[in-house]
């Protein structure tokens, strides 16, 4: 029988993420360290490599990696020819420009004639082309973020996810040009076989990010108010609805966006609900 061998990141802020979502879609992996670089589950047709993350978009385009977990600026920085087929939802980051904060920003064209210290030079290229910047790009191969503080540039362009780095290094992001998430990637020449293990293994993913979405919610209404507090609740369909002891009183069951919920609250309670219940949802097909 065939088995799928997925590449996903050795360490780094993809790699626990990564093995969380195979062990909410129940697929045991044996836990990574710094000697392991390859691991099988049990329970799913899924052999694990543990790589570099710029390493996977080769690997995943050269076929010795089936699939791959890897954020899209790496795919978009090493340009290889893998297909994207699942946005994860994780791993959410932005690449940005930031400058010294003492420096008089006055809008892109400060960045015109000026040195950009990066390790995405590939991006920043057509970053810098798309706004008519023309600058100096320096490519780094480790922390940016010193480059301004040392004179060996000017700007930085980096991943940013909270600024706090950013703000260690006396620097300030002014402005946010590309925006990545993890994705899923794939080779274009798989077998039959491996495609559908694939589309299994999808299959349980998109049950893992409905049910992060969408959250249980149970209540008690008033039989009076019942058709308005249903009329409010923007569940998939109708909901379920249970008698009570009190027989003026029923329990209503619904699935709604969590989101979707505190804008209601204010309203289902106006309405007499009472008792609600929100609960988290492990597992959702749709």
């Amino acid at each position: 029988m065939e088995r799928l061998k997925i590449a996903i990141q050795k360490s780094g802020r993809l790699s626990d993420k990564s093995i969380d979502l195979f062990e909410k879609a129940g697929i045991s992996i044996s836990s990574n360290s710094s000697r392991i670089l390859f691991a099988s589950a049990a329970d799913f047709p899924v052999d694990i490599l543990y790589l570099r993350d710029d390493d996977i978009p080769q690997c995943v385009a050269d076929g010795v990696a089936d699939c791959g977990i890897v954020g899209e600026n790496v795919i978009w920085e090493t340009g290889k020819q893998v297909e994207t087929i699942e946005k994860l939802g994780f791993g959410k980051c932005r690449l940005s420009l930031a400058i010294p904060r003492d420096s008089q920003y006055t809008g892109l064209d400060w960045f015109n004639g000026k040195k950009i210290a990066t390790t995405y030079p590939n991006i920043l290229k057509k970053v810098l082309s798309e706004n008519a910047i023309k600058a100096d790009i320096h490519v780094i191969s480790g922390s940016v973020e010193i480059c301004p503080v040392i004179g060996l540039a000017d700007a930085i362009f980096d991943i940013v996810s909270t600024g706090s780095t950013l703000l260690s290094n006396g620097l300030v992001e002014k402005e946010q040009m590309v925006f990545s998430e993890a994705v899923m990637i794939k080779n274009g020449n798989l077998n039959a076989e491996k495609e559908e293990i694939i589309k299994k293994l999808l299959f349980r993913i998109h049950a893992i990010k409905a049910a992060k979405s969408n959250k249980y919610i149970l209540l008690n209404a008033p039989k009076k108010n019942l058709d308005k507090i249903i009329s409010l609740l923007p569940g998939m369909k109708s909901p379920s609805v249970v008698p009570l002891a009190d027989g003026e009183w029923v329990s209503v069951h619904s699935v709604v966006k969590e989101n979707q919920f505190w804008e209601i609250i204010d309203q289902l309670q106006a309405e007499g609900a009472q008792g609600i219940l929100v609960v988290p949802i492990e597992k959702m097909i749709l």
